[in-house]
């Protein structure tokens, strides 16, 4: 299964890239949605990828996402799935990012709160001999930098450091320079969370909920970057096959 969908990204895009190259794997046939509100086909599926924003499980909705990883389900999370995103109040400038996914929070292993402005910044090798990495040196994106609320137990394969505000979120700011999990594996029952929250992109038109008509950019972030398309072909590898 492929969740793709929600708010302030080119869905369509990061949709036909990972379609792609689910593709390369001729055993997987794919059942495409942009909510969760598809339990009957998660209860039959082996593996779940998920590419969303701001897209929020149900109590129904958490119960059986948990339930898919404990029955040995791997679930491959990538980017903003860890986040539920309020935009400002009425004469506010600040988004704020409610504790609203539940038990999916600790089945995923963090929840968003917020991200510094998109810059580069440089994304260091945890495990230099995990498979997922094997031969990968620390290498620069610009994309967005996660700070999360962590729920552990997390085996942390790549991080970035981040020291100070997030401008825009009423959470997320920071003074420590603990490493930020930027790829982690999670287990949960007899399954397994991988987590990579590289992948941001954003077309012309993804930000008019927000008064912009015509950003006039497109942003590809990491999909542009080689170690950042190497890694996700791993991961999806690994939830095909459950090995790299």
């Amino acid at each position: 299964m492929l969740v793709c969908g929600g708010r302030w990204h080119d869905f369509d895009f990061a949709r036909r890239e990972l379609l792609v190259a689910l593709g390369e794997h001729p055993q997987v046939k794919t059942r495409v949605f942009e909510s969760y509100d598809c339990v009957p086909a998660l209860d039959a599926a082996d593996l779940l990828v998920t590419y969303t924003c701001d897209v929020r499980p149900d109590p129904d909705q958490q119960e059986a996402l948990a339930r898919f990883v404990a029955r040995g389900g791997r679930w491959l999370a990538l980017h903003a799935t860890n986040s539920a995103i309020d935009p400002p109040e009425p004469g506010r400038r600040t988004f704020s990012t409610p504790r609203a996914l539940g038990e999916v929070a600790t089945v995923l292993g963090s929840q968003f709160l917020g991200h510094p402005p998109i810059t580069p910044y440089e994304v260091q090798v945890a495990q230099p001999h995990h498979p997922l990495v094997d031969g990968i040196s620390a290498f620069t994106v610009t994309d967005e930098l996660y700070i999360s609320e962590l729920h552990p137990p997390l085996d942390v394969v790549l991080h970035a450091h981040y020291t100070g505000t997030c401008p825009g979120f009423t959470e997320g700011h920071t003074d420590d320079d603990e490493p930020r999990p930027v790829l982690y594996t999670r287990p949960h029952g007899d399954g397994m969370v991988t987590y990579f929250t590289l992948g941001h992109c954003r077309g012309r038109f993804d930000m008019q909920d927000q008064g912009i008509a015509d950003l006039g950019v497109v942003d590809r972030g990491s999909w542009d970057v080689p170690e950042y398309r190497t890694i996700l072909a791993r991961c999806l590898r690994w939830a095909v096959t459950g090995t790299v």
